[in-house]
């Protein structure tokens, strides 16, 4: 892992620390992955790391990505390779991601929803997770990662894409 490849940072962008966050060390996580709107050549991002980031963190009981159609067949190797469930849709992928976060927001067995994304679109969902008790954590990257999402969760992680500065 780079060494400033993330900053976990707590509700109302105060940057905590680079250590894991000690309210949600060692819970159990369920992660989901915008894969379309993350996992795009123009960020750099890896799979690997967003789940060394979370394994900091806590143990990823679930981690699923939701990618379209036209995923090339390389990522989703690259998905299954990491022991994430690949989920392909036809389509808009975010109707399908809420309903794979609604099922981890039920799931007794989680006790963090995380989810890798920068839309908005998904703040309902943050916000029904924290409501159910769950702790929240969104990852992104920017530009475009929304201000809102990032506000409304428990703890926010912030990747480095290529062509970022590093601190």
């Amino acid at each position: 892992m780079k060494e400033t490849l993330f900053k976990v940072l707590r509700r109302g962008g105060r940057e905590v620390s680079e250590e894991p966050v000690k309210s949600v060390k060692g819970k159990s996580i369920g992660l989901i992955i915008d894969g379309p709107n993350i996992l795009r050549k123009e960020f750099g991002i890896k799979l690997e790391d967003i789940i060394e980031v979370l394994e900091r963190i806590g143990k990823i009981r679930v981690a699923k990505v939701v990618l379209n159609q036209y995923a090339p067949q390389g990522l989703i190797e690259a998905v299954v390779n990491q022991g994430l469930e690949p989920i392909i849709v036809a389509g808009d992928t975010d109707v399908r991601i809420a309903i794979e976060a609604m099922e981890l927001i039920y799931n007794s067995d989680v006790e963090v929803i995380a989810l890798a994304t920068r839309d908005a679109d998904f703040l309902p969902i943050i916000n029904e997770a924290k409501r159910k008790g769950k702790e929240t954590i969104v990852i992104g990257v920017e530009p475009g990662f929304s201000v809102a999402l990032q506000n409304a969760a428990d703890y926010v992680i912030k990747m480095e894409g290529k062509g970022e500065e590093r601190e």
